[in-house]
Protein backbone atom coordinates (compact mmCIF):
# COMPACT_ATOMS: atom_id res chain seq x y z
CA UNK A 1 0.00 0.00 0.00
CA UNK A 2 2.55 2.21 0.84
CA UNK A 3 4.47 1.79 -2.55
CA UNK A 4 1.27 2.78 -4.16
CA UNK A 5 0.92 6.01 -3.05
CA UNK A 6 3.99 6.70 -3.65
CA UNK A 7 3.82 5.87 -6.72
CA UNK A 8 0.27 7.92 -7.20
CA UNK A 9 2.58 10.92 -5.53
CA UNK A 10 5.31 10.66 -8.51
CA UNK A 11 2.23 10.30 -11.17
CA UNK A 12 0.60 13.52 -9.79
CA UNK A 13 4.41 15.07 -10.12
CA UNK A 14 4.66 14.20 -13.24
CA UNK A 15 1.07 14.84 -14.29
CA UNK A 16 2.07 18.61 -12.64
CA UNK A 17 5.43 18.84 -14.48
CA UNK A 18 3.43 18.52 -17.49
CA UNK A 19 0.84 20.62 -17.29
CA UNK A 20 3.74 23.39 -16.32
CA UNK A 21 5.43 22.63 -19.60
CA UNK A 22 2.45 23.29 -21.25
CA UNK A 23 3.22 26.66 -20.19
CA UNK A 24 6.79 26.88 -21.19
CA UNK A 25 7.82 25.50 -17.47
CA UNK A 26 10.34 23.49 -18.05
CA UNK A 27 10.66 19.78 -19.36
CA UNK A 28 8.59 17.04 -17.27
CA UNK A 29 11.61 14.03 -18.39
CA UNK A 30 12.82 13.08 -15.04
CA UNK A 31 9.23 12.72 -13.21
CA UNK A 32 7.87 10.86 -16.05
CA UNK A 33 10.77 8.85 -16.06
CA UNK A 34 10.47 8.04 -12.38
CA UNK A 35 6.47 7.46 -12.10
CA UNK A 36 6.18 5.04 -15.83
CA UNK A 37 9.19 2.86 -14.39
CA UNK A 38 8.02 2.95 -10.71
CA UNK A 39 4.73 1.63 -12.07
CA UNK A 40 6.32 -1.26 -13.62
CA UNK A 41 8.13 -1.88 -10.81
CA UNK A 42 5.35 -2.40 -8.62
CA UNK A 43 3.46 -4.23 -11.54
CA UNK A 44 5.89 -6.54 -12.03
CA UNK A 45 7.03 -7.14 -8.64
CA UNK A 46 2.78 -7.84 -8.07
CA UNK A 47 2.79 -10.55 -11.22
CA UNK A 48 6.30 -12.11 -10.46
CA UNK A 49 5.08 -11.98 -6.10
CA UNK A 50 2.17 -14.30 -7.15
CA UNK A 51 3.83 -16.21 -9.49
CA UNK A 52 6.21 -17.14 -6.98
CA UNK A 53 3.99 -17.26 -4.27
CA UNK A 54 1.70 -19.90 -5.96
CA UNK A 55 4.23 -21.92 -7.38
CA UNK A 56 6.54 -22.52 -5.13
CA UNK A 57 5.87 -21.51 -1.41
CA UNK A 58 1.63 -22.67 -1.79
CA UNK A 59 2.66 -26.54 -2.58
CA UNK A 60 5.60 -25.48 1.11
CA UNK A 61 2.87 -24.34 3.06
CA UNK A 62 0.57 -26.96 1.98
CA UNK A 63 2.56 -30.06 2.23
CA UNK A 64 4.36 -28.86 5.68
CA UNK A 65 0.66 -27.89 7.04
CA UNK A 66 -0.32 -31.69 6.57
CA UNK A 67 1.09 -35.05 8.74
CA UNK A 68 3.33 -37.29 8.20
CA UNK A 69 2.77 -40.99 8.15
CA UNK A 70 5.67 -43.47 8.85
CA UNK A 71 5.77 -47.52 8.29
CA UNK A 72 2.65 -47.01 5.85
CA UNK A 73 1.72 -50.92 4.98
CA UNK A 74 -0.41 -50.46 1.64
CA UNK A 75 -2.08 -53.69 2.44
CA UNK A 76 -2.97 -52.84 5.75
CA UNK A 77 -3.89 -48.81 5.54
CA UNK A 78 -6.99 -47.37 3.80
CA UNK A 79 -7.11 -44.19 2.15
CA UNK A 80 -9.15 -42.98 4.41
CA UNK A 81 -7.19 -43.33 7.79
CA UNK A 82 -4.80 -41.13 6.06
CA UNK A 83 -6.74 -37.86 4.94
CA UNK A 84 -4.53 -36.03 6.51
CA UNK A 85 -1.25 -37.11 5.48
CA UNK A 86 1.15 -34.93 3.14
CA UNK A 87 4.22 -37.25 2.91
CA UNK A 88 4.43 -40.81 3.58
CA UNK A 89 6.88 -43.39 4.01
CA UNK A 90 6.08 -46.94 3.15
CA UNK A 91 7.27 -50.35 4.75
CA UNK A 92 10.09 -51.99 3.17
CA UNK A 93 8.68 -53.97 0.73
CA UNK A 94 6.46 -51.94 -0.61
CA UNK A 95 6.76 -50.70 -4.48
CA UNK A 96 5.17 -49.42 -7.53
CA UNK A 97 3.63 -52.77 -9.65
CA UNK A 98 3.78 -51.23 -12.83
CA UNK A 99 1.95 -53.75 -14.62
CA UNK A 100 -1.21 -52.19 -13.17
CA UNK A 101 -0.11 -48.90 -14.19
CA UNK A 102 -2.31 -46.55 -16.59
CA UNK A 103 -2.83 -43.32 -18.68
CA UNK A 104 -5.66 -41.41 -19.28
CA UNK A 105 -4.80 -38.26 -21.90
CA UNK A 106 -6.39 -34.93 -21.39
CA UNK A 107 -4.32 -33.09 -23.83
CA UNK A 108 -1.46 -33.90 -21.58
CA UNK A 109 -1.31 -37.66 -20.10
CA UNK A 110 -2.37 -38.81 -16.35
CA UNK A 111 -0.18 -42.10 -15.60
CA UNK A 112 -1.07 -43.70 -12.23
CA UNK A 113 0.67 -46.82 -10.90
CA UNK A 114 -0.62 -48.32 -7.41
CA UNK A 115 1.54 -49.16 -4.40
CA UNK A 116 2.06 -52.48 -3.51
CA UNK A 117 3.59 -54.84 -0.38
CA UNK A 118 5.54 -58.09 -1.73
CA UNK A 119 2.71 -59.52 -4.06
CA UNK A 120 0.15 -58.98 -1.48
CA UNK A 121 -3.03 -59.38 -4.00
CA UNK A 122 -5.14 -55.85 -2.27
CA UNK A 123 -8.77 -55.97 -1.08
CA UNK A 124 -8.53 -52.15 -2.12
CA UNK A 125 -5.51 -50.19 -3.55
CA UNK A 126 -5.33 -47.02 -2.34
CA UNK A 127 -2.04 -45.74 -2.30
CA UNK A 128 -1.26 -44.87 -6.22
CA UNK A 129 1.92 -42.87 -7.91
CA UNK A 130 1.23 -40.56 -9.96
CA UNK A 131 3.02 -38.18 -12.97
CA UNK A 132 2.01 -36.44 -16.07
CA UNK A 133 3.19 -37.42 -19.74
CA UNK A 134 5.72 -40.03 -18.43
CA UNK A 135 3.70 -42.81 -20.04
CA UNK A 136 2.20 -43.77 -23.42
CA UNK A 137 -1.84 -44.66 -21.77
CA UNK A 138 -1.96 -47.52 -24.11
CA UNK A 139 0.39 -49.79 -22.12
CA UNK A 140 1.58 -50.71 -18.74
CA UNK A 141 4.94 -48.63 -18.69
CA UNK A 142 4.47 -46.08 -15.80
CA UNK A 143 8.15 -44.36 -15.84
CA UNK A 144 7.58 -41.31 -13.62
CA UNK A 145 9.40 -39.79 -10.48
CA UNK A 146 11.73 -41.94 -9.22
CA UNK A 147 9.75 -45.27 -10.62
CA UNK A 148 13.66 -47.32 -10.91
CA UNK A 149 14.85 -46.53 -7.87
CA UNK A 150 15.26 -49.28 -5.89
CA UNK A 151 15.99 -46.73 -2.55
CA UNK A 152 12.01 -45.16 -3.16
CA UNK A 153 10.23 -46.12 -0.22
CA UNK A 154 8.62 -42.75 0.19
CA UNK A 155 5.52 -40.68 -1.23
CA UNK A 156 4.99 -36.59 -1.50
CA UNK A 157 1.38 -35.96 -1.77
CA UNK A 158 -0.20 -34.12 -4.91
CA UNK A 159 -1.85 -31.03 -3.95
CA UNK A 160 -2.94 -29.74 -7.21
CA UNK A 161 -6.45 -30.12 -6.92
CA UNK A 162 -6.45 -29.25 -11.00
CA UNK A 163 -4.81 -32.19 -11.82
CA UNK A 164 -6.86 -34.92 -9.26
CA UNK A 165 -9.99 -35.50 -11.31
CA UNK A 166 -7.90 -36.45 -14.06
CA UNK A 167 -5.96 -39.11 -12.11
CA UNK A 168 -9.24 -40.70 -10.56
CA UNK A 169 -10.02 -41.06 -14.14
CA UNK A 170 -6.43 -42.72 -14.69
CA UNK A 171 -7.73 -45.04 -11.15
CA UNK A 172 -11.06 -45.88 -12.85
CA UNK A 173 -9.63 -47.27 -15.90
CA UNK A 174 -7.00 -49.36 -14.22
CA UNK A 175 -9.76 -50.33 -12.20
CA UNK A 176 -12.10 -51.50 -15.02
CA UNK A 177 -8.75 -53.05 -16.91
CA UNK A 178 -7.66 -55.22 -14.08
CA UNK A 179 -10.38 -56.33 -12.18
CA UNK A 180 -9.30 -54.45 -8.91
CA UNK A 181 -10.40 -51.46 -6.67
CA UNK A 182 -9.91 -48.43 -4.94
CA UNK A 183 -12.15 -47.49 -2.58
CA UNK A 184 -10.15 -44.12 -2.05
CA UNK A 185 -7.40 -43.02 -3.88
CA UNK A 186 -4.81 -40.47 -2.52
CA UNK A 187 -2.02 -39.53 -4.99
CA UNK A 188 1.05 -39.01 -4.58
CA UNK A 189 4.77 -38.77 -6.04
CA UNK A 190 7.12 -41.75 -5.45
CA UNK A 191 10.45 -40.64 -3.88
CA UNK A 192 13.38 -41.49 -2.04
CA UNK A 193 13.74 -38.09 -0.08
CA UNK A 194 10.60 -36.14 0.50
CA UNK A 195 11.91 -33.75 2.59
CA UNK A 196 14.42 -32.72 -0.01
CA UNK A 197 11.52 -32.28 -2.80
CA UNK A 198 10.04 -30.13 0.04
CA UNK A 199 12.93 -27.78 0.37
CA UNK A 200 13.34 -27.79 -3.09
CA UNK A 201 10.43 -25.52 -3.06
CA UNK A 202 11.17 -23.22 -0.62
CA UNK A 203 14.75 -22.77 -2.50
CA UNK A 204 13.16 -22.13 -5.81
CA UNK A 205 10.77 -19.44 -3.93
CA UNK A 206 13.91 -17.80 -2.78
CA UNK A 207 16.11 -18.24 -5.61
CA UNK A 208 13.40 -16.44 -8.02
CA UNK A 209 13.14 -13.40 -5.48
CA UNK A 210 16.66 -13.15 -5.67
CA UNK A 211 17.07 -13.49 -9.87
CA UNK A 212 13.27 -10.82 -10.05
CA UNK A 213 15.48 -8.46 -7.57
CA UNK A 214 18.66 -8.47 -9.67
CA UNK A 215 16.92 -8.60 -13.31
CA UNK A 216 14.71 -5.31 -12.45
CA UNK A 217 18.07 -4.02 -11.02
CA UNK A 218 19.36 -4.56 -14.24
CA UNK A 219 16.78 -3.13 -16.33
CA UNK A 220 16.42 -0.08 -14.53
CA UNK A 221 20.02 0.89 -14.68
CA UNK A 222 19.76 0.37 -18.59
CA UNK A 223 16.61 2.42 -18.46
CA UNK A 224 18.52 5.49 -16.47
CA UNK A 225 21.38 5.28 -18.86
CA UNK A 226 19.45 5.23 -21.96
CA UNK A 227 17.16 8.50 -20.10
CA UNK A 228 20.33 10.26 -19.49
CA UNK A 229 21.54 9.54 -23.21
CA UNK A 230 18.36 10.60 -24.34
CA UNK A 231 17.60 13.84 -22.34
CA UNK A 232 21.25 14.69 -22.62
CA UNK A 233 20.47 14.91 -27.07
CA UNK A 234 17.27 16.73 -26.49
CA UNK A 235 19.43 19.61 -24.44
Amino acid sequence: MALLVIIIALGYSAFSAWRRRSNGEGEPTWYVFLFVTSLIAWIAAGSVGSANYNNNMVPFYDVQNLNTYTAVDPAVYRGQQLMDAGRFVFTPDSKLDLQKSMGFRNNDLYCVAPIVSGNTQLDSYDFWAVGTNCCSGHAADFHCGEFNNPQAISGLRLMREDQRPFFRLAVQQAEAAYNMKATHPIFLYWMQDPMAEINAYQDAAFKTFLLSIFGFFAFQFFMVVMAMFVFAKRG
